[in-house]
């Protein structure tokens, strides 16, 4: 789709932290006020300014949109520090004194001393956005051209806070936009609010930006992407359920949690009215088989699943160039992509099995390694790729990914690794790849370089699970498990009497590990399961939360994969150099991976690959894909719940204080106050 169309006419920042933007700006008329009057009469230009404070909060070019994070510079290191990716980042790895505040653990999104350059920096973004506040009302413009500017503008203040805050507790809440130029230089100078100051400010903020946003844009094709009432209303209602949540409610109080249930269904109310757009899960091609969840990603202006989106397009252009760059990363090098973001085994166990039971707990569908795939949520096959498994696009609509190893020369004990791999241009780290919102009409063409897909940070089947673990948090448990319910009819999970395998949940601290599981698997790769891991303190058992929901701790973890291992018939490993599986001259040295003619009884592809794990294929847990050196394991420090301020901004700052736990400036501030 053609994303909003970003006009860059204004934009001055002089910040309590100063960073910004690197585009030029304000290049016929700068001035050290950054009050330009033109701005604030003209609609267009107005409209220009707050297109542009858009730009720096989305996804540039070539984004790897699905595990971006704009408070991780733009990157996946947040995916990296959970069960989604493996790889060694800053918060996974064992530091010498974790709470020091000059080392690289100590997240800096929070901005850095005054420089004589511009970046695009948290409190830039804010300053930007008062000054536009500060001045929209002054110079005539009519309310009907003024408000629903305003009310965008307050909606990003109240993004940027929160995103602050659920990193950092309270910070700083600077309402106006600051000047360097003043008499009194101490003016400047503003502590930390409390995290429950800034956590009301930013719902002050969101309710005046649904009163001034309208619940559908006009001239959707050229609007869509825009913030509207309903996101702006359940926006609110995450915001509370993370303040409902134990990383701020230690001490469970369910009048936070009714709080959020009361926004969240005011949310749903709206966002399913015609004044909201008619939000709603996204059905078209019916739910069997999760038809309808895997073509969501796909439908774009008008989108009911779609409630804050992204948008990207497919130009070619470099002015206008906005391309998603998930489809390129994930997709492998055999199709001529980056093949360069892996699953994990851990999340494939993650998704039930089709009746909606864990794996290994259904009695319907018995589980095994060796047949991971089989009899899965629907979920589980348009979110993986495994070796064998259908990967269509434009130009191959019936690609078959193959990811299998052998080896050359026989193994002299069972921790030899197999070096013979079928993907000669190299493989996923894993040899799991994700699925998930890859078009298979995409085109090959320039490696899938210029996809158009949008990325929906904030799906109506989000609001509904915020909805339900409000309900739960109230003791509402028959609401919140029929939300629950009605996301897995939707996947495709069998029904089972309505139950669609829920029936075993009976208690509230069930119902919550309930719907935490459901948001692991309905929201795998959308980054989001970063901050539902901090939000119920579940990267370690400290806090007793992972006994309480029966969840494995994410600390001491390796994230591993899977090796397809070829092995012959009578059930001996394959040795040999070629290829075990690829016919030359019409004859494969131990059986075709994709014949023109199936064995006798077989007659579909399901069921040739069925034939072929067991017959052909060893599955067996790879282990080497987090470090190997040192005993490597998932290291989480409980400072991470709410980082320090660097030493870059403290030490210019003093009078701020440093979070506790953190080394650095002369006084403690307690996040959860």
């Amino acid at each position: 789709m053609k994303n909003i169309k970003i006009n860059i006419l204004a934009c001055l920042a002089t910040a309590f932290f100063l960073g910004s933007c690197s585009d030029d700006f304000l290049e016929e008329k700068r001035d050290l006020s950054g009050v330009n009057e033109e701005v604030y009469q003209e609609p267009l230009q107005a409209r220009s300014y707050v297109d542009y404070i858009y730009r720096l909060f989305l996804p540039g070019n070539n984004a790897q949109s699905y595990t971006w994070d704009l408070a991780s510079n733009g990157n996946d290191d947040f995916s990296q520090t959970t069960d989604e990716l493996t790889g060694e980042v800053h918060w996974n790895k064992v530091w010498a004194d974790p709470g020091r505040n000059t080392d690289a653990n100590c997240l800096p999104y929070i901005g850095s001393a005054m420089t004589t350059g511009i970046r695009n920096d948290a409190y830039t973004r804010l300053r930007q956005i008062n000054l536009f506040l500060d001045n929209i009302d002054k110079y005539g413009m009519a309310p009907a051209d003024k408000d629903p500017l305003k009310g965008q503008m307050y909606f990003w203040r109240a993004w940027q806070y929160f995103d602050l805050v659920r990193l950092y507790g309270g910070v700083p809440l600077v309402l106006t936009a600051q000047s360097s130029i003043t008499d009194d230089p101490e003016t400047l100078k503003i502590p930390r609010s409390s995290t429950a100051a800034c956590i009301e400010q930013i719902i002050a903020d969101l309710d005046m930006a649904q009163s001034l946003l309208p619940g559908v844009w006009a001239e959707p094709n050229v609007n869509w992407g825009r913030i509207t009432k309903g996101a702006a209303a359940a926006f609110k209602g995450r915001v509370l359920l993370t303040w409902a949540s134990p990383l701020f409610n230690r001490n469970d109080d369910v009048s936070r949690w009714q709080r959020a249930y009361d926004a969240n269904k005011e949310a749903v109310t709206l966002l399913e009215s015609a004044e909201g757009g008619s939000k709603r899960l996204f059905n078209t091609g019916g739910f069997a088989n999760g038809t309808a969840w895997g073509n969501m990603w796909f439908s774009e202006v008008g989108n009911p699943e779609a409630v804050i989106v992204y948008g990207f397009n497919n130009t070619t252009s470099s002015n206008v160039q906005r391309n998603n760059g998930w489809e390129r990363a994930v997709r492998s090098k055999t199709q001529g992509a980056n093949g360069s973001v892996g699953a994990t085994l851990q999340m494939m166990e993650a998704f039930p099995m089709k009746d909606g039971k864990a794996p290994g707990v259904s009695t319907t569908y018995p589980y095994s390694l060796q047949t991971f795939y089989k009899n899965r949520d629907p979920r589980f096959y348009k979110t993986f790729i495994y070796s064998g498994a259908p990967w269509p696009h434009a130009e191959e609509p019936a690609f078959k990914q193959f990811s299998y190893h052998w080896f050359r020369t026989a193994p002299a004990n069972a921790t030899v690794l197999p070096t013979g791999v079928t993907e000669t241009l190299g493989t996923v780290n894993t040899n799991l790849y994700i699925g998930k919102a890859t078009n298979p009409s995409a085109s090959k063409a320039n490696n899938f370089q210029f996809s158009g897909t949008d990325y929906m940070e904030m799906r109506f089947a989000e609001v509904l699970l915020n909805l339900a673990e409000s309900a739960i948090g109230i003791n509402q448990l028959a609401e919140g498990k029929a939300l629950i319910a009605k996301i897995r009819e939707r996947a495709g999970i069998e029904s089972n009497g309505g139950t669609f395998g829920l029936a075993d949940v009976l208690t509230r601290d069930q119902h919550f590990a309930a719907v935490i599981n459901e948001r692991k698997v309905e929201f795998a790769y959308e980054s989001k399961r970063f901050w539902d891991l901090r939000r119920w303190l579940l990267f370690n058992d400290d806090f007793g939360t992972c006994t309480r929901l029966n969840q494995t701790p994410i600390e001491g973890m390796r994230r591993q994969g899977l090796f397809f291992i070829a092995k012959r018939q009578n059930g001996t490993d394959y040795v040999g150099n070629a290829d075990p599986f690829v016919p030359v001259n019409g004859v494969a040295p131990v059986a075709d991976r994709n014949p023109a003619t199936y064995p006798t009884g077989i007659t579909t592809y399901d069921q040739y690959l069925d034939y072929f794990y067991t017959n052909f294929l060893r599955v067996v847990v790879k282990d080497n894909a987090d470090p190997t050196s040192a005993n490597w394991k998932f290291k989480w420090y409980n400072q991470y719940y709410f980082f320090g301020i660097p030493a870059s901004a403290l030490n210019t700052s003093i009078y701020l204080g440093q979070t506790t736990g953190w080394s650095g400036g002369t006084s403690t501030f307690d996040p959860l106050q």
